[in-house]
């Protein structure tokens, strides 16, 4: 295809940051946007298998301390989260019951929340509702010391920039950038990457053999620092 057609419909103003990334030849500009999208596909899966492998450590935890159906029952009326402080939780989850309908069960009230949903139940009021032992799922998790505390504020800022790149691809836009420059470089994603990658690691997870054959961000990353 030709660029202008490419461009005809894409938009000039989106492809303008590729343009000029590629220093107006038009031709590295096309790949450079198919290269984008690649990455984000690559990195919204591992991101993905990361957001299913949290809800179901949180559910699992939970299940044992709360007991069953806890996610539903935390939303009634005296439940963990009825609260002025948890409320937009409850509400969520009310919310996903009144969707899921004749429908629900309580695996398909965990699959109906969102990545956001789970990592709000790492901020301060839903953790101290939850019992605070939700940091038992990260087994793995490096011990705190007076200089750096990993408890759940830091836990709860990592699941945040995992969140903010997982919706920044799902509304399209790209990740191959300098933030707000139309600069090529893939440290952004890089760096989102290797902290997908800790992250399974404190869970005590295998991360490499889980995402065996699904993982080549690192091979893109190059493809688009040597275009």
């Amino acid at each position: 295809m030709r660029y202008q057609e490419f461009e005809n419909i894409m938009s000039a103003q989106r492809m303008s940051r590729y343009l000029t990334a590629c220093g107006g030849n038009s031709k590295k500009a096309m790949t450079l946007y198919r290269l984008n999208l690649h990455l984000s596909q690559e990195l919204f899966t591992v991101i993905s298998c990361f957001e299913i492998t949290l809800r179901n450590s949180i559910n699992e935890h939970c299940l044992n301390s709360l007991g069953n159906d806890w996610l539903r029952n935390a939303a009634l009326p005296h439940g963990i989260f009825d609260n002025n402080q948890c409320r937009l939780t409850a509400t969520s989850i009310n919310d996903a019951c009144r969707s899921l309908n004749h429908q629900y069960t309580h695996n398909k009230l965990v699959a109906e929340l969102g990545f956001g949903f789970w990592r709000y139940i790492f901020a301060q009021h839903q953790f101290t509702a939850t019992g605070k032992t939700l940091l038992q799922i990260f087994p793995a998790k490096p011990t705190s010391t007076p200089a750096m505390q990993y408890n759940q504020t830091f836990v709860f800022n990592q699941l945040a920039q995992l969140n903010k790149i997982r919706n920044r691809i799902a509304h399209h836009e790209p990740i191959c950038f300098l933030i707000g420059h139309p600069t090529k470089d893939t440290t952004y994603v890089r760096q989102h990457y290797a902290l997908t990658l800790q992250l399974f690691q404190w869970m005590g997870i295998n991360e490499a053999a889980l995402l065996y054959g699904l993982d080549h961000i690192n091979t893109v990353c190059n493809k688009i620092d040597a275009l």
